[in-house]
Protein backbone atom coordinates (compact mmCIF):
# COMPACT_ATOMS: atom_id res chain seq x y z
CA UNK A 1 0.00 0.00 0.00
CA UNK A 2 1.54 3.94 -1.17
CA UNK A 3 -0.06 7.06 -0.39
CA UNK A 4 1.11 10.17 -2.67
CA UNK A 5 0.81 13.48 -1.02
CA UNK A 6 -0.49 16.22 -3.02
CA UNK A 7 2.40 18.16 -1.93
CA UNK A 8 4.57 15.12 -3.51
CA UNK A 9 3.12 15.46 -6.65
CA UNK A 10 5.30 17.23 -9.22
CA UNK A 11 4.07 19.76 -11.39
CA UNK A 12 4.94 19.44 -15.33
CA UNK A 13 4.85 21.79 -17.82
CA UNK A 14 3.97 19.67 -20.66
CA UNK A 15 3.34 22.11 -23.28
CA UNK A 16 1.43 25.66 -23.48
CA UNK A 17 -1.68 24.37 -23.64
CA UNK A 18 -0.89 21.03 -20.97
CA UNK A 19 -0.08 21.46 -17.42
CA UNK A 20 0.08 17.85 -15.08
CA UNK A 21 -0.35 17.30 -11.46
CA UNK A 22 1.96 13.96 -12.06
CA UNK A 23 1.69 11.80 -9.02
CA UNK A 24 3.07 8.82 -10.58
CA UNK A 25 7.31 10.15 -9.81
CA UNK A 26 6.61 9.42 -6.15
CA UNK A 27 4.29 6.21 -6.51
CA UNK A 28 7.17 4.47 -8.43
CA UNK A 29 4.99 1.94 -9.89
CA UNK A 30 5.39 0.58 -13.33
CA UNK A 31 2.30 -0.91 -13.61
CA UNK A 32 -0.22 1.54 -13.45
CA UNK A 33 0.03 5.91 -13.25
CA UNK A 34 -2.23 9.03 -12.15
CA UNK A 35 -2.10 12.58 -13.25
CA UNK A 36 -4.60 15.56 -13.41
CA UNK A 37 -3.87 17.12 -16.92
CA UNK A 38 -5.52 20.81 -17.63
CA UNK A 39 -5.47 21.42 -21.44
CA UNK A 40 -6.60 24.74 -22.19
CA UNK A 41 -6.34 25.00 -26.62
CA UNK A 42 -4.80 22.01 -28.00
CA UNK A 43 -2.21 19.65 -27.46
CA UNK A 44 0.03 18.67 -28.99
CA UNK A 45 -0.29 22.06 -30.03
CA UNK A 46 0.42 20.88 -33.88
CA UNK A 47 0.18 17.62 -35.02
CA UNK A 48 -0.99 14.19 -33.38
CA UNK A 49 0.60 11.93 -30.50
CA UNK A 50 0.43 8.52 -29.84
CA UNK A 51 0.84 5.91 -26.24
CA UNK A 52 2.98 3.19 -28.02
CA UNK A 53 3.18 1.36 -24.59
CA UNK A 54 -0.15 2.20 -22.36
CA UNK A 55 -3.54 2.38 -22.49
CA UNK A 56 -4.94 5.37 -21.25
CA UNK A 57 -8.22 5.85 -18.79
CA UNK A 58 -9.22 9.92 -18.92
CA UNK A 59 -12.04 11.11 -16.86
CA UNK A 60 -13.46 14.59 -17.53
CA UNK A 61 -13.16 16.58 -14.24
CA UNK A 62 -14.21 19.49 -15.19
CA UNK A 63 -14.56 21.46 -18.90
CA UNK A 64 -15.43 20.20 -22.14
CA UNK A 65 -13.90 19.38 -25.41
CA UNK A 66 -12.65 17.05 -28.28
CA UNK A 67 -10.73 14.03 -28.87
CA UNK A 68 -9.45 13.99 -32.21
CA UNK A 69 -8.54 11.02 -34.79
CA UNK A 70 -7.64 11.82 -38.12
CA UNK A 71 -11.57 10.96 -39.56
CA UNK A 72 -13.54 11.05 -36.15
CA UNK A 73 -13.94 13.38 -33.33
CA UNK A 74 -14.86 12.27 -30.02
CA UNK A 75 -16.96 15.19 -27.86
CA UNK A 76 -16.40 14.80 -24.00
CA UNK A 77 -17.96 16.83 -21.07
CA UNK A 78 -17.71 16.58 -17.50
CA UNK A 79 -18.20 13.52 -16.34
CA UNK A 80 -17.37 11.38 -19.23
CA UNK A 81 -14.86 9.01 -19.60
CA UNK A 82 -12.77 8.11 -22.35
CA UNK A 83 -10.36 4.55 -23.23
CA UNK A 84 -7.60 5.64 -25.55
CA UNK A 85 -6.30 1.87 -26.32
CA UNK A 86 -2.00 1.99 -27.24
CA UNK A 87 -1.08 3.17 -30.38
CA UNK A 88 -4.34 5.06 -31.18
CA UNK A 89 -3.43 8.37 -32.90
CA UNK A 90 -4.78 11.16 -31.54
CA UNK A 91 -4.98 15.11 -30.10
CA UNK A 92 -6.83 16.74 -27.32
CA UNK A 93 -9.10 20.25 -27.84
CA UNK A 94 -10.61 22.04 -25.28
CA UNK A 95 -10.28 23.87 -22.13
CA UNK A 96 -10.39 21.14 -19.23
CA UNK A 97 -8.89 19.09 -16.56
CA UNK A 98 -8.63 15.78 -16.62
CA UNK A 99 -7.63 12.43 -14.33
CA UNK A 100 -5.59 10.54 -16.32
CA UNK A 101 -4.74 6.94 -15.25
CA UNK A 102 -2.32 4.71 -18.37
CA UNK A 103 -1.34 1.16 -17.85
CA UNK A 104 1.45 -0.23 -17.73
CA UNK A 105 2.63 3.06 -16.38
CA UNK A 106 3.32 5.95 -18.45
CA UNK A 107 6.86 7.42 -19.54
CA UNK A 108 8.06 10.01 -21.47
CA UNK A 109 9.47 8.02 -24.10
CA UNK A 110 6.58 5.94 -25.50
CA UNK A 111 4.83 9.09 -26.24
CA UNK A 112 5.21 9.35 -29.77
CA UNK A 113 4.41 13.18 -31.77
CA UNK A 114 3.41 12.96 -35.54
CA UNK A 115 3.49 15.39 -37.84
CA UNK A 116 0.88 16.57 -39.49
CA UNK A 117 2.47 15.32 -42.90
CA UNK A 118 3.36 12.24 -41.73
CA UNK A 119 -1.12 11.86 -40.89
CA UNK A 120 -1.45 12.03 -44.86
Amino acid sequence: MKIVTKDKAANIINSDTSKLLEYSVELNDKDIDFAINTINGRYPETGYCSNTKCKELAYILEGSGLLNKKDEYLEFNQGDLLLIDKEEVYYWEGNCKIIMICTPAWYKEQCKLISEEDMK
